[in-house]
């Protein structure tokens, strides 16, 4: 849809830019809400902004004022009055205003609006100025005056052009006769229903000559306190007798005002403007979306974590950590013990060949009922924190976008963590060093432990063994084995020690790894969308704000 502030053209006055402000807004308000608010609450708005816009466009030195009233009002007879032309046929020869007549006050610029309301041409007629005897402050130049059709006619046609051409009005004239200016059906279905279109309604009280004199006060009294009962409490109401002539300069004093300060086009633009974007806010709302808090971001985050099993999956990398380092690390004699106890890993289904894969099957089950219904819970309360105070169409549409059909979260989530690489499968390069020190010093030991064997043997048996002599007093084969001993014992220590070090090193990194990568899929499958409509939302409420004024 195009904005009306490129196309518009000056027309208005100082008025024109402040309803092509407007207009823009309300455009702006109903292309963010496309697909969030139902079509047919968008409709009259889009018709409306399609509409003013052309309205804008055209000339603004003319004021259409639209005669509206029921059969026997004396419609026609005013529009002839107010012309001083025979145009509109009355009484018998016309008893309903069955199609609109249009009389424009000279004829520039108002061809284009008499082809914009579809006005047939053998029903429009240009009144020149120069045929004008009235006075300054009665001259109707500018003007477009239109008679409708009755909107009491029995024909459906009728019915549809006077509701069509009533939404063209620049000002709106409702012609009521005495007898029937209470009549339920203009102020039920018209009057009433466009109490907001107050500044651009003038009432009329026709045929006030078959009123008795000291009564037409009184009527005319009861006529605003109807008026006012409806919520039009400050429109003009004008006693007018058509056939005398009556009123009929305080009526074209009245009209000629408007046209001069232009106002009534403005005014009237104005009016559906609000009336439309009022209509808008009733279903969208105007309030201020919270959106998400920093708080409710890291809520999400620690629900879907939790969800996904990363505190399990980190317990699991460190404890793996330090059985591994024991496996490769520890004194062989403790290893080859370590085979008669439960491992751990195996009963995880884990070979020693960790792979990030195997550990998330073996701590984290395929997803299951109570993981998905979390992820979800946590999903559907983060978007209802950042919909707080907006209305259903907008709180649906946000709930729809965070956890649309066949996009599963949970699958996802899984995805990234399986795709996430710790390098957990392979044994680190000190392992393998620590491994074979411990070798050496356990082949030492028993080399000590052997060299004794064979000294008590040759001291049993009465054959001699070499001396291998001493060590600050102490055998070498003894302090060979015993240093072996203790040796390998501190390094298992040590390694152990180093273990829990490298596991919580581990656990940690690979808890930011994990986070990051779910942090990746929350913010691709559930903060972006949601922020995508919170902006939509934001572009919605800035135009429909801009279009209230």
């Amino acid at each position: 849809m195009t904005s009306p502030s490129a196309t518009a053209e000056p027309g208005f006055g100082g008025g024109r830019s402040d309803a092509a402000a407007r207009l823009d807004g309300l455009t702006r308000a109903v292309e963010a809400s496309r697909g969030r608010i139902a079509a047919d609450v968008l409709a009259p708005a889009e018709a409306l902004s399609e509409r003013a816009l052309e309205r804008l466009t055209l000339s603004g030195e003319h004021t259409i004022v639209a005669l509206a009233g029921a059969t026997g009002s004396g419609k026609s007879s005013l529009f002839n009055s107010l012309t001083d032309l025979e145009l509109a046929g009355v009484g018998v020869r016309r008893p309903t205003t069955s199609w609109a007549l249009a009389c424009a006050w000279g004829p520039d610029g108002a061809q284009g609006l008499l082809e914009w309301m579809g006005i047939p041409a053998r029903h429009q007629v240009s009144r020149m100025s120069m045929l004008d005897r009235s006075s300054a402050d009665t001259k109707l130049d500018g003007l477009v005056l239109l008679d409708l059709p009755d909107h009491d006619s029995t024909e459906v046609s009728h019915h549809l052009e006077m509701d069509r051409l009533v939404t063209y009005a620049d000002l709106l004239v409702w012609v009521l006769d005495p007898q029937k200016y209470a009549d339920a059906a203009i102020h039920d279905r018209y009057i009433r229903p466009m109490a907001s279109y107050a500044d651009v309604t003038l009432v009329v009280l026709n045929q006030i000559d078959r009123i008795p004199y000291e009564e037409r006060e009184r009527a005319l009294a009861d006529v605003r306190r109807i008026l006012a009962d409806e919520g039009l409490p400050d429109v003009a109401v004008i006693g007018v007798s058509a056939t005398r002539g009556d009123g009929v300069d305080d009526l074209k004093r009245e009209m000629a005002s408007r046209i001069r300060a232009k106002s009534s086009a403005k005014s009237r633009l104005g009016s559906d403007i609000s009336s439309a974007a009022e209509a808008l806010v009733a279903v969208g709302g105007s309030g201020q979306a919270p959106g998400l808090t920093p708080a409710d971001r890291e809520a999400l985050d620690s629900a879907l974590v939790d969800g996904a099993g990363v505190p399990q999956i980190v317990d699991a990398i460190a404890a793996s950590t330090r059985r591994r380092t024991a496996q490769y690390t520890d004194w062989p004699v403790v290893r080859w013990l370590d085979r008669f106890r439960d491992d751990p890993l195996k009963d995880l289904g884990l070979d020693e060949d960790l792979s990030m894969s195997a550990l998330v099957r073996a701590v984290v089950p395929e997803a299951g009922n109570v993981q998905r219904a979390s992820a979800e819970l946590a999903i559907r309360h983060a978007a209802e924190k950042a919909s707080v105070g907006l209305t259903p169409p907008w709180r649906d549409s946000i709930r729809d976008v965070s956890s649309p059909p066949g996009d599963d979260v949970v699958d996802a989530l899984d995805s990234a963590i399986h795709g996430t690489s710790l390098g957990l499968a392979r044994p680190a390069a000190w392992w393998r060093i620590v491994q074979a020190l411990q070798i050496l010093l356990f082949a030492t030991m028993l080399a000590g432990l052997g060299w004794l064997a064979v000294q008590g043997i040759g001291h049993l048996a009465s054959f001699d063994v070499p001396d291998l002599g001493q060590v600050g007093g102490v055998d070498l084969a003894v302090f060979a084995a015993g240093g072996a001993l203790v040796a390998g014992l501190a390094l298992a220590v040590l390694s152990r020690l180093a273990a829990r070090i490298v596991g919580r090193h581990k656990a940690k990194r690979a808890d930011q790894q994990l986070r990051a990568a779910i942090d990746r899929v929350t913010t691709e499958r559930v903060i972006a969308p949601i922020q995508s409509e919170l902006d939509a939302y934001g572009a919605y409420r800035s135009g429909i704000l801009a279009a209230l004024g």
